[in-house]
């Protein structure tokens, strides 16, 4: 699935092909969030015509703003991807959901293995809202400061892990991103989130913001699965996909496990648990490396 690395970079292309142009046409096909939120003929219509003034993104969403305030909401969820082409190449395109023509003589598809992915439409004063109720501050922007990381984990029990993938906590943090992160700050996945002292947090923070800048300065990760094919960041992992492996920083063997149901991959000497309570057992290490 595409995290927020690789979806600042698909925004960034969408940014430099779309903007400033005018929505020729539109051809949607088998797009079941389409044909849940709305009529597709008036989907359709309150596109045509439209000309695009910017293309932003706040964690995993993409946000592609019009002259008129309306706003196209996209998620690209486990497999959603755009691509431009010249207008007359789409014919060996495969899993093409959805084509925006533009008013250059250029299209825009949008690819969809498992159609997971969703296109929402929405009035200026409904964006905000709708964006606030799922997902919480950009994480490389101001508001994602330690006191609000602090307050998020606050006392909760709950892996650290699995706290800091729900998007209210860190929009845009994935699996392979949250692994990376934890690896940075040297924090074990299954430490209980609201037992990080407050230089913790800071180093948590710093963490995430790190791994997700490196993210995007190396284009994101391009796991070989045909969701994502652009990046190379996939060569720089730390731990990630790397069981089995030395780890970079001390030599010990990364290990695997589940976390809150998520493959996980760490260090157990550079992440060791903090308590007896919080460490994987030797045999849970065992049976998922």
């Amino acid at each position: 699935m595409p995290e927020l690395p690789e979806v600042e970079v698909v925004r960034r292309d969408l940014e430099r092909e779309v903007v400033g142009k005018r929505i020729k046409g539109v051809e949607v096909d088998a797009m079941r969030s389409v044909r849940r939120h709305h009529n597709r003929k008036q989907f359709i219509t309150r596109l045509e015509g439209k000309k695009i003034i910017g293309v932003e993104r706040r964690g995993k969403y993409l946000i592609v703003r019009f002259e008129s305030g309306r706003v196209l909401l996209v998620h690209l969820r486990m497999t959603g991807s755009f691509r431009h082409y010249r207008r007359g190449s789409l014919q060996d395109v495969p899993h093409r959901r959805a084509v925006v023509n533009l008013e250059n003589g250029s299209d825009v598809a949008y690819r969809d293995v498992r159609r997971f992915g969703t296109w929402l439409l929405l009035e200026p004063a409904e964006v905000e809202p709708y964006l606030a109720a799922r997902v919480g501050p950009e994480p490389l922007g101001p508001g994602f400061t330690t006191a609000f990381l602090q307050t998020r984990l606050g006392d909760r029990t709950a892996p650290l892990k699995a706290a800091i993938l729900e998007q209210r906590t860190v929009a845009g943090l994935g699996n392979i991103y949250a692994d990376e992160a934890l690896w940075r700050a040297q924090l074990h996945p299954r430490r209980t989130a609201g037992s990080l002292t407050s230089g913790e947090v800071a180093e948590l923070r710093r963490s995430i913001r790190a791994a997700l800048r490196r993210g995007i300065a190396t284009q994101g990760a391009d796991l070989g699965d045909g969701v994502y094919a652009s990046g190379s960041m996939q060569d720089e992992f730390k731990v990630y996909g790397r069981g089995g492996e030395p780890c970079d920083r001390c030599g010990t063997i990364i290990a695997k496990t589940q976390v809150g149901g998520r493959g996980t991959s760490f260090c157990p000497t550079c992440q060791a648990a903090s308590s007896a309570s919080s460490r994987p057992s030797r045999s849970s290490i065992r049976n998922s490396s």
